[in-house]
């Protein structure tokens, strides 16, 4: 900020008395106001706050574990996915669908819902959004190395499926209460509450609606 503007920031400031101790200063006749809640997500911040306190030395432990687990899932998966940024990772990774949809059709949706039959919660798809049919990956330090194989067969498993019953994975989930959903309906007719007894049906409603490509494709 160059000083000529300073005047204008949004209030409060914060700013060092002369004990050195911090305050607010909302003396600010030229400031342009408030932008937004000043102190943000305070739900947020005392979660975060007491999980600093709760863990403490072991806050260092459990970063490196983090990372130990991200880049010891990226070592098993890296020869079966396209891997777009080929280096060691910190407490996450990216891989790509792009051959798999490529090749045999099967998009990183498909994986995603498949990995539902495997018993793994799906991860993040489509993003970051520079990465086609990315696939973003983050073990955390809670998992164990059981957990972090069985992930990592799983996910060998659709790789292969996909070449060799394509079918599979573009018609998962199968073993979940819920088979897939028609996202781009979902998208269209938005439905946000349950109202029960009025609660409309949209199963056989055949409107066509303007089909999407998912971000990143």
């Amino acid at each position: 900020m160059r000083e000529r503007l300073a005047p204008f920031l949004p209030v409060p400031l914060v700013v060092k008395n002369a004990d050195g101790s911090f305050g607010y200063d909302y003396e600010r006749p030229k400031s342009i106001g408030k932008v937004r809640g000043f102190a943000g997500p305070f739900g947020v911040f005392v979660r975060s706050y007491a999980f600093i306190r709760a863990y403490g030395p072991s806050l260092k432990e459990m970063s490196e574990l983090a990372v130990l687990n991200a880049n010891y899932l990226l070592a098993l998966l890296r020869d079966a996915y396209d891997l777009p940024y080929d280096r060691l990772c910190m407490h996450e990774f990216v891989l790509s669908a792009q051959t798999l949809k490529k090749e045999h059709g099967v998009t990183a949706l498909d994986v995603a819902k498949r990995l539902m039959d495997y018993g793994f919660h799906p991860p993040t798809v489509y993003f970051p959004l520079v990465v086609k049919e990315a696939l973003m990956i983050e073990p955390t330090e809670t998992e164990a190395r059981e957990t972090l194989d069985a992930f990592a067969e799983a996910m060998l498993a659709i790789a292969r499926e996909a070449a060799e019953h394509p079918e599979l994975p573009k018609e998962a989930p199968r073993t979940t209460v819920v088979r897939r959903l028609d996202e781009v309906k979902a998208a269209k007719r938005a439905v946000v509450r349950y109202r029960f007894a009025e609660h409309p049906d949209l199963r056989d409603d055949a409107t066509p609606v303007a089909v999407e490509a998912p971000k990143g494709v």
